[in-house]
């Protein structure tokens, strides 16, 4: 029974809070030199952790560009997909024609992203990118994230989780 318990709660560090950040500025640097020539960026954070990293890769944006960077966080019900969503902050920006990039902590089955694209997409816009900080390739819906911090060859049953405590950022494999 002990040893049970053991084996469940065992986590590995996958990436330190330094390799996390290296992981953001390396993304950070990818985005600035494939959109340099764009006034305006919109980045959108799949809430929670998807917000936070997208908070983080602003931040980075913001010191390395001189991009005009809106942030905005989207929120999906990640059980009834089909539900109607209601991000009045996200409804009210001026979409059309703008490049817009979605943040999610984890792509595993492509299910949350897939919501979240098809939201992005009721409006025209230029370009739609996806960045992800883990990609787990186990896709039941036809989706890839375009910025990758870390792809990782897992099995069904391992777990991944991205803690994002300020100071603290961390990603476990369990």
């Amino acid at each position: 029974s002990l040893y049970f318990w053991w084996m469940v709660s065992e986590k590995t560090l996958i990436l330190s809070t330094e390799r996390l950040h290296q992981k953001l500025n390396r993304i950070a640097h990818e985005v600035h030199e494939n959109h340099f020539d764009n006034k305006e960026l919109i980045i959108v954070g799949i809430a929670d952790r998807g917000y936070v990293l997208a908070t983080l890769l602003t931040t980075i944006l913001k010191k390395i560009s001189d991009l005009d960077i809106l942030l905005y966080e989207l929120k999906v019900d990640k059980k009834g997909m089909l539900k109607e969503i209601n991000n009045q902050e996200l409804e009210k920006a001026q979409l059309s024609g703008k490049v817009v990039l979605i943040v999610d902590d984890v792509l595993n089955s492509g299910k949350t992203l897939a919501y979240a694209v098809k939201h992005i997409l009721d409006y025209p816009v230029k370009r739609l990118c996806t960045v992800v900080m883990v990609n787990r390739r186990h896709r039941l819906y036809p989706i890839r994230a375009d910025y990758v911090g870390l792809t990782l060859a897992t099995t069904i049953k391992e777990h991944i989780t991205v803690d994002l405590e300020k100071g603290k950022e961390v990603v476990y494999l369990s």
